[in-house]
């Protein structure tokens, strides 16, 4: 395929079309009027020799080749609109068409991201943000190619290459039924913690019924009952409320999450890991991305709020 003869205008005018599944909500992004639109995704059609969107009564929905190109084309862009930005001052009041992308895990979804997103709304609302699944498998290829800015999690060991940076400590701590029968009026010892049954979040998906606090029983030479496996943390506030199950989770997302019934356990000291940090990863690719940098004290700033 010759370059040369692609207007690179088109995959902006696909990747509008993917965020918006909308003709004229794509036309208003990018600044151009429906008929424009219109024409720009026949001619993407007969460069992909695809249909890429279909008009269904839920809007203009990507057909599985839309799907497999879209990342590619993100990434591509926006490591365009990163060349173009270098030394460039970044104005978050007048930033418009800016994509920022975080791959988070489970645990900054419900806990730092929030705080990121009201910054951008106040400060940026031109620029639009991608949270992405923090996938570990990926991630560091990810950020090497520039289809994800930063990442924020947990127990992650990110290369040399890498930029790493702590924002904070958490810790553990047990969710239960405030009317959990074994537990009214009884302190949350080791036996009790191992005689009751547990619900566990395991983002890798793959089957496992171990966590964090198993590597610490596992010395004790003790091992817990895992009742219930969950791929998302939000489900186990739901999943222990009303049951006997008890939950181990980090406790900002345990304060974020319990809600009315719930109570907040401490660990039994001897299962109990420790503090664990919450860092951002990123790349050395950027250093003079001043949008890049802008977002990142973003962070450090909605980290700093959650400090204690």
């Amino acid at each position: 395929m010759n370059l040369s003869a692609i207007d690179l205008n088109l995959l902006v005018a696909f990747e509008a079309l993917y965020d918006t599944r909308n003709v004229t909500l794509a036309g208003q992004r990018i600044h151009r009027a429906q008929p424009s639109v219109s024409s720009a995704l026949g001619r993407l059609r007969r460069l992909f020799q695809d249909e890429l969107f279909l008009r269904t009564a839920e809007g203009m929905q990507p057909t599985p080749k839309a799907d497999a190109l879209m990342p590619a084309v993100s990434a591509a862009l926006d490591q365009i609109r990163q060349t173009l930005a270098q030394g460039a001052p970044f104005d978050p009041g007048s930033a418009q068409g800016r994509r920022f992308t975080i791959a988070a895990s489970d645990y900054a979804d419900v806990v730092i991201v929030p705080h990121i997103v009201a910054a951008l709304r106040r400060d940026a609302p031109g620029a639009d943000l991608r949270v992405a699944r923090l996938d570990r498998a990926q991630l560091y290829e990810q950020l090497d190619n520039g289809s994800v800015d930063l990442a924020i999690g947990g127990h992650l060991a990110p290369p040399k290459r890498m930029l790493s940076e702590r924002l904070y400590d958490e810790s553990f701590v047990c969710i239960a039924d405030q009317r959990h029968p074994a537990l009214r009026g009884r302190k949350l010892d080791l036996e009790r913690y191992l005689a009751l049954p547990h619900a566990l979040f395991t983002p890798s998906d793959d089957g496992s019924a171990r966590g964090v606090v198993d590597a610490s029983l596992a010395r004790l030479g003790r091992k817990r009952r895992v009742a219930c496996t969950f791929a998302h943390i939000v489900a186990l506030p739901h999943a222990v409320r009303g049951t006997d199950l008890i939950a181990t989770l980090a406790r900002r997302a345990a304060a974020r999450l319990a809600g009315d019934g719930l109570t907040l356990r401490p660990l039994p000291a001897e299962v109990d890991p420790g503090p664990f940090s919450i860092d951002m990863v990123c790349s050395r690719r950027a250093p003079g991305d001043a949008a890049l940098a802008w977002l990142q004290q973003r962070v450090r700033d909605a980290a700093l709020r959650l400090r204690d």
